[in-house]
C-alpha cells in the first residue's frame, strides 16, 4: 500500500514536502553552527571538533549519508512532478498567467538546479578543498590529542577573502531564499495542513524563513570582506597556528611525557619507579 501511495501524484507531493522539511531543518542547523564564527576561532573550531568527534567520528558520516539520500529523493521527486505538471497542463510555465502563480513558484525547478550546483561547489570548496588549489588556509590545529583537526575559522575567512567566491555564495543564498519563499509555504498544502483559517499565517512562513536564511548565511562572507578574520592573519604568517603533522604531534607528546616523568623523579629524590 505504501509503495502504491508514493506512485501517485499526491504521494509524491507528500514525499516532496517531507524531504523538503528535512532539508530546511539541515539548512537552519548548518547556518546556526556557522554563525559561531562571530564568537571567534575557539567557538567555531570547537563546534567543528564536536561534529567530528560525535559518535566516535561515525555520527557525521551517518548524517551525511542520510542527508545525501534525502537530497537525491527530493531531486528525483522534483523531476517526476515537473514532468507530470507539463503533461497535465500542456503549456510551458512561462506562459502561465501571473494570476495563477508568481515568478518564484513557476521557477522552482530552475532555482533547485542552481542550488544543486551550489551544493556541489560548496562540497568541493570547503569539504574537499578541490577548488582552492593553494590550500594555505587549510591549516591544522596544534594540540596533543588533535593533530588532524583543521582550523575551520581560518579556512572560512581565507575562503571568503576572495570577493568572487563571496559574491557567488551570496548570490546562491538569494536563490536558496527564493526557493524557500515558495517551498516553505507550500509544505502545508503538500502535507495537508493548509486549511483556509490557517492560510493567513502559513503564507508568511516561506517569506520569513527565506529572509532568515539569506541574512544569516550572507552575513558571513559579507563580514569577512569587511574585515572579519583579518586579525587571525594569513596562516603562513602566524606563529600561533602552525602546520602540525602527525609526526610532530607525536614527538611533542613524547617530550611532554618525558618532562613529566623527569619532574616526578625529582620529587622522589632522583629515583623513578620502573614500569612493568
Amino acid at each position: 500500500m505504501v509503495p502504491s501511495f508514493f506512485k501517485s501524484s499526491l504521494g509524491r507531493k507528500y514525499a516532496m514536502g517531507v524531504t523538503g522539511l528535512l532539508l530546511v531543518g539541515f539548512v537552519l542547523g548548518h547556518m546556526v553552527g556557522n554563525l559561531l564564527i562571530f564568537q571567534g576561532p575557539e567557538a567555531l573550531n570547537g563546534y567543528a571538533e564536536f561534529l567530528q568527534e560525535a559518535g566516535h567520528g561515525m555520527a557525521v558520516w551517518i548524517v551525511r549519508t542520510g542527508l545525501l539520500a534525502v537530497f537525491l529523493a527530493h531531486l528525483v521527486l522534483a523531476f517526476q512532478l515537473r514532468k507530470e505538471n507539463i503533461r497535465a497542463r500542456q503549456i510551458a510555465y512561462d506562459q502561465e498567467s501571473a494570476l495563477v502563480s508568481n515568478w518564484v513558484s513557476r521557477h522552482m525547478f530552475l532555482t533547485g538546479l542552481v542550488i544543486l550546483v551550489f551544493v556541489i561547489y560548496h562540497i568541493c570548496h570547503f569539504t574537499l578543498g578541490i577548488t582552492d588549489t593553494s590550500g594555505e588556509w587549510r591549516v591544522r590545529l596544534e594540540g596533543n590529542n588533535r593533530p588532524h583537526y583543521v582550523d575551520v575559522y581560518a579556512m572560512v575567512t581565507r575562503g571568503f577573502a576572495n570577493p568572487w567566491v563571496a559574491t557567488f555564495y551570496c548570490f546562491c543564498q538569494l536563490i536558496l531564499g527564493l526557493h524557500l519563499w515558495h517551498g516553505a509555504s507550500s509544505w502545508f498544502q503538500s502535507l495537508g495542513f493548509n486549511r483556509a483559517s490557517w492560510r493567513r499565517w502559513t503564507s508568511w512562513v516561506g517569506p520569513i524563513l527565506a529572509m532568515v536564511v539569506i541574512l544569516g548565511n550572507c552575513s558571513i562572507p559579507v563580514s569577512v570582506l569587511c574585515g572579519l578574520g583579518k586579525s587571525h592573519g594569513p596562516p603562513n604568517q602566524l606563529g600561533h597556528i602552525p602546520r602540525l603533522t602527525l609526526k610532530s604531534a607525536q614527538e611533542k607528546s613524547q617530550r611532554e611525557k618525558q618532562t613529566t616523568e623527569g619532574e616526578g623523579a625529582k620529587k622522589t629524590g632522583g629515583f623513578s619507579i620502573p614500569k612493568d
